[in-house]
């Protein structure tokens, strides 16, 4: 059957408003139009391939996947050999590589450098003839690789077709990495199911790209960044690798955000000590920063050695995978009763800070790595996350200890230990009754800073009360005199006197604080916020049935069932009724309707230090008026509030054109 000419017409329309959405999306991190808005031309131009399948291109958006499995990958010769880059591990070799480089090019006077995260990822090399995606290829050994086009096809990030300007022939030098946020979803989702999980991004990136199968690839959360050419096809005016990026970057493929332009061997220093300080907070995984001269004469004039340009230059940060040996496994009690394994190292150092500890997750996942005690196992830290024992490493013809197994009873109490179904975790039945742990972490969660914010009463403190008598439940913490904190270790008349003082204002509190406070299972600040602003009383909140609750905003099955559960506990209601008496109280909360609410439907982030508010105050604020608060910049982002040292979300926010608000102007809206 003939394709009409009005469906070849609007076939190669929706072909191009589609390319050039996806290209606002992932490119420019600045959306035109709504994800459904999106999904209904992409459906459109869907139906008609199908109605009439002559209309199918390889550049089509909907031919991202659809190919057969392979059963190999394909070598593939570079044309232009893929380099690696010599590496630093100190400054002082940073400032060698400075001297060299000027002396070579003959140049005194301080180099530009054009500097950027080095990702923990897969190089890659992409080739585009006509401006459609033909070849994509690992770098292998630098000379070949192999051909992985199927499965890079599938990367949302990565353009079928490039844009309109490109180079009729263009090869692209990137680095293929998963995002730290869709890596931990990914495993979460593979612990859920017991599947294997990933040990790190960038081996999940790895074995992601090198499915045999494509469909497979595209369910991971891949994405990629470009910084190099290899083959071009046109002549393009360049001078500098700053003007490189942003050439690429104009073709329509991803450059890194953080990528700069400094001056000299202190302004490249600078920025590794910058990138450092904030590397915990990055989107992805990165292990240093490259540096390269940014006048692409002089990287002509400095040449190449061996395999590796002499332009340019790795400086690696420390590393944050180790070995070391583990020497035991205990099972520690948290505040919910949850009996986690955690793994006791011999003493390493893992990115700067020295681990003696690590998390082994759940039974399920000491089973799945088959740690024994006595092994040599890796030990990953990233950002502020608890180090995790990531995986053994083989030792050939080693005698190895029995497999770890949960004890019948609680280490702390001797309750029995029991495993709900459908939950990884076990948990001891003992309760804040019976468990010293759960009692320890119960009150201090309930002490805590964002929960009732009594000043002074820590870990130790708290640890001590209970060794003592002097505390049997949250609701002690208002029985205690000065006399009997004098009594303890390191406690002076002074100190004493503090605590009960911080003891005394915690009296007066809010509603969602208290909430929080109880430790309620799944409910955290936000969840607290909401139960605070739908229920004009405690009774009222206590009388709630599952229904109601999750009629409520942000608030499912398991929530709203945690919350009744934890209700119907007569000894929890026990508990609140002694709290109340105790003196406890917040002023009557004012239910509204949220539709009225100034900040209804807006969500903020909040960065940096405010002139007179903590972000705690300005969260609170900013949810009691009806406003979302979440951790990192998007684009469905409605304003930024921001301090001093702001940071990087300052700058995604400018460059998704997100409202940044001071704390003047959040005022100004709360007010209007």
């Amino acid at each position: 059957m003939a394709v009409p000419a009005t469906s070849r017409k609007r076939a190669a329309a929706l072909r191009e408003l589609i390319d050039e959405h996806n290209h606002h999306y992932h490119v420019e991190d600045d959306p035109l139009i709504s994800d459904a808005q999106y999904d209904r031309l992409y459906r459109e131009l869907l139906e008609l391939e199908e109605a009439y399948p002559e209309l199918v291109v390889p550049s089509s958006p909907t031919q991202r996947v659809g190919a057969a499995p392979a059963s190999q990958f394909a070598s593939v010769a570079h044309r232009v050999p893929m380099l690696s880059l010599a590496n630093a591990f100190a400054e002082e070799e940073v400032v060698e590589f400075d001297r060299r480089v000027r002396e070579r090019v003959e140049h005194e006077e301080p180099l530009a450098f054009l500097v950027e995260p080095k990702l923990d990822g897969l190089a890659i090399n992409v080739r585009y003839e006509g401006r459609d995606l033909v070849l994509a290829a690992t770098r292998g050994d630098g000379q070949t690789g192999e051909d992985v086009t199927l499965n890079v096809r599938t990367i949302g990030s990565i353009p079928l077709k490039l844009r309109a300007g490109a180079p009729d022939l263009l090869e692209v030098r990137g680095e293929i990495f998963m995002p730290r946020e869709g890596f931990e979803a990914m495993n979460e989702r593979a612990r859920a199911q017991g599947l294997k999980v990933f040990k790190n991004p960038r081996n999940a990136a790895a074995g992601s790209l090198r499915q045999l199968d494509p469909s497979e690839t595209a369910k991971r959360p891949l994405d990629a960044f470009f910084y190099g050419v290899g083959e071009m096809s046109s002549d393009v005016n360049l001078h500098t690798q700053t003007e490189l990026v942003s050439f690429i970057r104009s073709c329509g493929l991803r450059v890194c955000p953080e990528a700069r332009t400094v001056q000299g061997v202190e302004g490249c220093l600078d920025y590794y000590r910058d990138i450092g300080a904030r590397r915990d907070q990055l989107p992805y995984d990165i292990d240093g920063v490259v540096y390269k001269v940014d006048d692409l004469a002089m990287q002509g004039r400095a040449g190449f050695i061996s395999r590796a340009p002499r332009w340019a230059l790795a400086h690696k940060y420390p590393a944050q995978e180790v070995t070391t040996q583990l020497l035991a496994v205990e099972f520690q009690v948290g505040r919910t009763g949850a009996v986690t394994p955690v793994a006791r190292l011999e003493p390493v150092e893992v990115g700067g800070v020295t681990v003696s500890n690590a998390t082994l997750h759940n039974m399920d996942e000491l089973h799945r790595k088959d740690v024994r005690v006595g092994d040599t196992v890796i030990v990953r830290r990233a950002g502020d996350v608890i180090p995790e024992v990531v995986s053994v490493v083989p030792q050939a013809g080693a005698q190895r200890s029995a497999r770890v197994e949960l004890p019948p009873t609680c280490p702390e109490c001797g309750s029995p230990v029991v495993s709900e179904e459908g939950e990884a975790v076990a948990r001891c039945t003992g309760g804040l009754a019976v468990c010293p742990a759960q009692k320890k972490y119960g009150v201090w969660h309930f002490a805590s800073r964002k929960a009732m914010d009594i000043n002074g009463l820590g870990e130790q403190i708290i640890e001590q009360l209970i060794a003592n008598g002097l505390i049997g439940g949250i609701a002690d913490i208002f029985k205690l005199t000065a006399p009997q904190l004098e009594a303890l270790d390191r406690m002076g008349e002074k100190s004493a006197n503090n605590l009960i003082a911080a003891i005394e204002a915690s009296r007066e509190t809010t509603f969602a604080r208290f909430l929080y406070a109880l430790g309620i299972r799944e409910v955290g600040e936000s969840t607290a916020q909401v139960l605070a602003a739908n229920f004009a009383t405690i009774d009222d909140l206590m009388a709630a049935d599952v229904e109601r609750l999750q009629a409520l905003p942000d608030i499912g099955p398991v929530v709203a069932q945690r919350v009744v559960d934890f209700f119907a506990n007569p000894a929890n209601r026990d508990q609140i009724n002694q709290l109340i008496e105790a003196g406890i109280h917040w002023p009557a909360p004012e239910i509204v309707d949220p539709d009225t609410l100034p900040l209804t439907g807006k969500t903020f982030v909040i960065t940096g230090t405010l002139p007179t508010m903590t972000r705690e105050e300005a969260k609170a604020a900013i949810v009691a008026n009806g406003g979302k608060v979440t951790g990192s910049v998007s684009k469905n982002t409605d304003y930024l509030l921001a301090g001093e040292n702001a940071g990087s979300k300052l700058e995604k926010a400018q460059r998704l054109a997100v409202t940044v608000l001071d704390e003047s102007a959040l005022i100004s809206l709360l007010v209007h």
